[in-house]
């Protein structure tokens, strides 16, 4: 599935792992819900409530060398590795049977800890698909190589996924999109600021240092790293950018395989044979990467794919490989992409290597532990009160006509809710998992997804199919499904605890809930329909009025310049504003049917609203490093944390009624310019 589609809520380099609610009898229950010495009084609500609310914490608080950020969603993330990690323990020192759960993911822990062997053995796991590469003569061999590479079927050039056609979403089919490209996105490659060289100069370090690695001259070294830059740099002038990847109308293109060699000629038939596919159709998202391709593997000299296609190989697997490997990696993506100052720990790695690799196994030991029925009933109930709020808001919108709002809720009423975990678990019977042999592991995990990925294209689409591993805390929108899906990591403190007053969850999960939901209804979601078919369902007086609305979002949105000169894509965030911006209306509107919701009652000197907007404010309490904000301003959909709090508040009259916001205060936006849309 593409994640221009699958709409989260984080960025995908983002998405941790955490624990659910229940506590372990070591832990003392939670008694306090917010953070009042975070808070800087200092600083007028009217001005800048996420300062209001963060800004001690903001002040005093130090980024862990080992990490990109800090805040709510990393100190989850790193306390539940640790737990996550003493499930590993108790899986390894179980007796367990082969093949079971508990004995494929202690094994795939050990082996990844046994640094004694992976150093040993240095880059030796991949020097038989180096040697293949070397063995390459032209353009041809290079493509039956690529099709045939069991490491990574269709290499670093074609990027290869099966998924439900976005117009008919019953059924799966086969999908290219544009890769070719080992920096962020291609303004990398094109911008000529400072900033952006130097980082294109340290690329080229890491290239060659990574070829020096594996026994290349330094003067060869660096010769073939500027070429890959040469290379990868006209690629990237055939790359659609980051805001015109949400378009999905734009990036639809349905062949025939027969037709195929109009976009790039190459035998087709075979090379889709090589990769394993069977099928008469593809779906193509970016023509035109494919078309320069073509152009590019008649002009270029193959010696230079070749080492590209070699570069990628040694930089893919470089921390599973010896220590000088992946340093060289942390180096570069790590240091200068990110500003990371220390790699993170080995044991951190490797729970997460487990729980990508075998997410569905470890998340069966971790809902036994730390997930209950209970908890799973508990956010339906929550789901389900929002799903009725936003039925009413919808029936009561200004702007929609009668024709489109009934299409809307019929939409709305249809879309499934995924709780907690899968109600069927995957299978992994054949992943072959052994203590000592990691990088065997790893490969034997690789190819059971791609056979599972093949596997799709003869049976329709399965709607039961999960995205997120269970214990993950994030959240995510699926158009093509119509569904929301909540995996069980969301489930728990800063976003909900059972002891919480409603002020406080409703601030956190229910805006998470209310996120998601209008997800399904954004610029992109809007365009899918009640079985999650991309087709137009709207009048386009109504779609027209909609686009209005969203212009008002983006020119907002745009305004924020959270370092000199560099200011938020209102275009690229704009799914996300909207649903930020849509989310605290349906959780504010759900609170206030709560008791507390209705009562005047404080709670640490502030009202049920204002605690709700602090509680809200103070989910969102991140801060990153320099490098990794800029970095995510050109790929991420989301906008900085101080803006996914203020912007929403910006546009939302109770927010103005709770802290007595009035036109002198900074934050203030007359009722004209305010942006309301569901």
């Amino acid at each position: 599935m593409k994640l221009q589609k699958i709409s989260a809520l984080l960025l995908a380099g983002l998405c941790l792992a955490a624990c659910g609610s229940e506590k372990s009898a070591d832990e003392t229950a939670r008694t306090a819900f917010f953070d009042l010495s975070g808070m800087d009084s200092t600083t007028k609500p009217g001005d800048n409530f996420f300062l209001y609310a963060n800004g001690k914490w903001m002040k005093k608080t130090v980024i862990p060398g080992d990490q990109t950020g800090w805040g709510s969603f990393y100190q989850l993330y790193d306390e539940n590795q640790k737990k996550i990690k003493a499930i590993i323990d108790e899986a390894a020192k179980t007796d367990s049977k082969k093949g079971t759960p508990e004995q494929k993911v202690g094994d795939l822990y050990a082996s990844g800890m046994d640094t004694l062997t992976i150093e040993k053995l240095g880059y030796e796991p991949i020097k038989p698909t180096l040697q293949k590469i070397a063995a390459i003569k032209d353009s041809k061999q290079l493509l039956d190589f690529l099709a045939a590479n069991e490491d990574n079927y269709g290499g670093s050039l074609f990027g290869f996924s099966v998924g439900p056609d976005d117009k008919n979403s019953t059924k799966n089919r086969v999908q290219f999109s544009q890769v070719g490209l080992n920096l962020p996105e291609k303004d990398y490659y094109l911008k000529q600021d400072p900033e952006s060289k130097k980082i294109r100069d340290e690329y080229q370090k890491y290239i060659a240092k990574v070829f020096t690695l594996t026994g290349t001259d330094s003067l060869s070294a660096k010769k073939q790293a500027a070429e890959i830059l040469a290379l990868e740099t006209l690629i990237a002038k055939s790359h659609k950018s980051q805001t015109e990847l949400r378009d999905p109308v734009k990036n639809y293109h349905k062949f025939a395989v027969s037709e195929l060699n109009k976009v790039i000629s190459i035998d087709w038939n075979k090379f889709l044979e090589s990769m394993k596919i069977k099928t008469d159709t593809i779906l193509m998202g970016q023509p035109e990467y494919y078309t320069a391709l073509g152009k590019l593997l008649n002009s270029t000299p193959v010696d230079v794919f070749k080492n590209k296609e070699k570069f990628s190989t040694i930089s893919n697997s470089a921390y599973n490989l010896s220590k000088p490997f992946r340093d060289a990696r942390f180096d570069f993506y790590g240091k200068v992409l990110n500003g990371q100052q220390t790699p993170t720990p080995r044991w951190k790695r490797i729970v997460d290597d487990v729980d990508s690799g075998l997410g569905e196994l470890l998340g069966q030991l971790f809902v036994k532990k730390y997930f209950t029925p209970e908890a799973k009933q508990r956010m339906l109930t929550l789901v389900e009160n929002l799903q009725k709020v936003y039925r009413g808001r919808i029936e009561k919108l200004d702007w929609m006509s009668p024709e489109t709002k009934q299409k809307a809720l019929v939409k709305l009423d249809k879309f499934s809710k995924k709780i907690g975990y899968p109600d069927k678990w995957k299978n992994y019977d054949d992943v072959e998992i052994s203590k000592d042999k990691f990088f065997e592991n790893m490969r034997s995990i690789a190819h059971h997804d791609y056979k599972e990925m093949i596997a799709k294209l003869a049976k329709p689409v399965d709607k039961d199919e999960w995205t997120m591993t269970p214990p993950t805390v994030n959240a995510y929108a699926n158009p093509s499904f119509n569904e929301v899906v909540f995996p069980a990591g969301i489930l728990q403190f800063p976003f909900f605890d059972n002891n919480a007053d409603d002020a406080i969850n409703y601030g956190g999960i229910g805006m998470v809930i209310g996120h998601e939901m209008t997800h399904l209804f954004d610029d992109q979601g809007r365009q899918y329909d009640a079985d999650g078919n991309l087709t137009d369902w709207w009048t386009k007086a109504d779609a027209d009025k909609f686009k209005v609305k969203a212009q008002m979002v983006i020119d907002q949105y745009n305004q924020f310049e959270p370092f000199k000169g560099l200011h938020v894509n209102g275009s690229l965030t704009l799914g996300e504003n909207l649903a930020d911006i849509g989310g605290i209306n349906l959780a504010y509107e759900a609170f206030k049917l709560t008791k507390q919701g209705q009562s005047d009652e404080k709670i640490d000197g502030f009202t049920p609203d204002q605690r709700f907007f602090l509680g809200f404010a103070q989910v969102w309490r991140l801060k990153l490093r320099d490098e990794a904000q800029k970095q995510y301003l050109n790929i991420d959909p989301h906008s900085p944390a101080e803006y996914r709090v203020n912007g929403p508040l910006k546009n939302f009259e109770p927010f103005y009624k709770a802290f007595g916001i009035t036109d002198k205060d900074k934050m203030f936006l007359p009722q004209k310019d305010r942006a309301i849309i569901w």
